[in-house]
């Protein structure tokens, strides 16, 4: 590196200045029965948080094709910073095959041997990752040992007030008890879904009783948060002050892609606002059953929706 990082005495934000929030991991084309979107959760939740107010980077690669290059001018489109997502010459750019049932719930069939399975730690993201208020990663990219070892160097290079959450997102058989482990120990809140609990609790030996379960994870990997969403039955948040539930809302669901990366996104715009965590969890089952009634997974937001996070 040219310059050394900077140190969190450094980091000083002005009262205007936006929170960085970082999504670091997969970023691919999802191949939709209507036709193409970009995605990948980090992507996704990245969008989401800039939506909501904060500036966002993305972390990742793409091949050096038309798909890389479509992913590319996306990005610059919605106004996120690319420049952190790397042009790979030797591996393709990501795609995901995305089949959705009647009740508009999507199965994934996702490419191996991608440019986002081959992340490069650049010299320039330790300081990157001292600039950032809050990162968001998952379990898909870390399948990969190159991309898994940035992710993790990343974390650790983040300043102790960063709001790192892990959003752990589980697809096909891309997920281990060692990578929840280690990314739970790294992290300050984890975001997962009903289905995905029992499949995580049975991992990491805890109940699968969803509200012991989250208490005793909380309290085993010293988290500030454990939210789970539920579907149409709503989410529960597991903090130290006990559970918070949320019964859900009555949308009419035309897909249910990217619904969790919106709550995730929202979760972090409202404790980086410090927002009492009863509203920010309104606020994140809000946002998710907004993007429910939408077709893929980065609908703009409504301008309602973004004033309440204000």
């Amino acid at each position: 590196m040219n310059q050394p990082p900077t140190t969190a005495r450094d980091h000083q934000q002005t009262p205007t200045s936006q929170p960085l929030m970082v999504g670091l991991g997969e970023i691919l084309w999802d191949l939709l029965p209507g036709g193409r979107q970009v995605g990948g959760a980090p992507a996704n939740v990245a969008w989401q948080a800039a939506q909501l107010g904060l500036r966002s980077v993305v972390v990742s690669a793409v091949g050096d094709d038309d798909l890389g290059r479509g992913v590319m001018t996306h990005l610059e489109t919605l106004g996120i910073d690319r420049s952190h997502v790397a042009i790979d010459p030797q591996h393709p750019t990501g795609t995901a095959g995305v089949v959705l049932d009647a009740a508009g719930n999507s199965t994934f069939t996702i490419t191996e041997g991608v440019a986002w399975d081959h992340i490069v730690l650049q010299a320039d993201m330790p300081q990157l990752a001292v600039q950032a208020d809050a990162v968001c990663v998952g379990s898909l990219a870390q399948r990969g040992a190159v991309s898994r070892s940035t992710i993790q160097a990343f974390l650790a290079a983040t300043r102790p007030d960063c709001l790192r959450i892990y959003d752990v997102n589980l697809r096909q058989h891309y997920y281990s008890r060692e990578i929840l482990h280690r990314t739970l120990g790294a992290c300050q809140v984890v975001k997962l879904n009903d289905q995905e609990w029992p499949v995580v609790a049975r991992l990491l030996d805890l109940s699968e009783d969803l509200r012991s379960g989250a208490a005793a994870m909380l309290q085993r990997y010293d988290l500030r948060l454990v939210a789970v969403t539920c579907g149409a039955n709503g989410s529960v948040l597991c903090d130290a002050a006990g559970l918070h539930e949320h019964s859900g809302s009555d949308v009419t669901v035309v897909d249910t892609i990217g619904a969790g990366d919106a709550f995730t996104a929202a979760l972090i715009v409202g404790l980086l606002r410090g927002l009492p965590i009863d509203t920010v969890h309104a606020l994140a089952a809000r946002t998710a059953a907004f993007v429910c009634t939408q077709a893929g997974a980065t609908p703009r937001l409504p301008a309602e929706l973004i004033a309440a996070f204000a």
